[in-house]
């Protein structure tokens, strides 16, 4: 690190938690972020202030006027803009050391399978069931940390997989990719704006504890928020020995 950076992140080389090591860690770590909406946003922000050296942005859509109530990595002049180009902006005005590069793309098995074994942990910022399962799929297949986000109305939930641990659980654990899920969207439903903030805050804390080397104690776990008395309610998931994604031990025939 240079004197700007050392005084850029002087605070946290001041955690005996993260030290100089722990930053240079984060400066040589590549996150990759699938969506720039809600969730995405405060992830994106927080990663790259925090000085994570590469941050890939992966989302298709472009910014909504309506997106302005809750999505904070864009603003008004950037209407119209892909969100993915749109959060690249948003950091640089914060940190120009990232290296960002946003991709307008939907994250189809393919992407995927070029991106998640270049990245040291995945953060999934989306708002649909299938997407979300070939975001899992993947990790699951290039053995890669998954940090998981979720919020609509009032509720919002986080999980961290890791099926590097043995004992890990995947997200199709939780929720089986054959799963009768009704798909409930913010365009519908609506979301409490400082929510997503919340989820994709934490979310960004536990990528930087597991590319720090602090590792995250959320593995396995799902922390479920209600946003109306403001209660943080987490259970222990079991990894499920019949998975058909992380059960099998062959999963090139995912």
């Amino acid at each position: 690190m240079d004197d700007t950076q050392l005084l850029r992140y002087s605070r946290h080389i001041l955690l005996d938690e993260l030290g100089v090591e722990g930053q240079h860690r984060l400066l040589a770590s590549h996150a990759l972020i699938i969506g720039a909406g809600g969730l995405g946003s405060p992830v994106a922000l927080y990663l790259g202030s925090a000085g994570v050296g590469r941050i890939t942005i992966v989302d298709d859509d472009a910014v909504d006027v309506t997106n302005l109530q809750r999505q904070i990595a864009h603003n008004l002049a950037r209407v119209g803009q892909p969100k993915a180009q749109s959060v690249r902006e948003a950091i640089a005005a914060i940190n120009p050391d990232p290296q960002v590069t946003p991709l307008v793309a939907r994250a189809d098995d393919a992407l995927l399978d070029h991106l998640v074994p270049t990245a040291d942990v995945v953060l999934d910022c989306t708002d649909n069931f299938a997407t979300r399962q070939r975001i899992n799929r993947a990790c699951v297949r290039h053995a890669r940390p998954l940090v998981c986000g979720a919020a609509i109305r009032m509720d919002g939930q986080l999980s961290v997989f890791d099926t590097r641990q043995p004992d890990s659980p995947c997200y199709a654990c939780l929720f089986p990719p054959d799963s009768a899920v009704e798909e409930a969207l913010c365009a519908t439903m609506g979301v409490f704006a400082p929510l997503v903030g919340i989820v994709g805050t934490l979310q960004a804390a536990e990528a930087l504890k597991l590319l720090a080397g602090l590792g995250s104690r959320q593995v396995g776990r799902l922390t479920m928020i209600d946003a109306r008395d403001l209660n943080f309610h987490t259970i222990t998931l079991p990894r499920q020995a019949q998975c058909p994604v992380c059960g099998r031990r062959d999963h090139t025939a995912m």
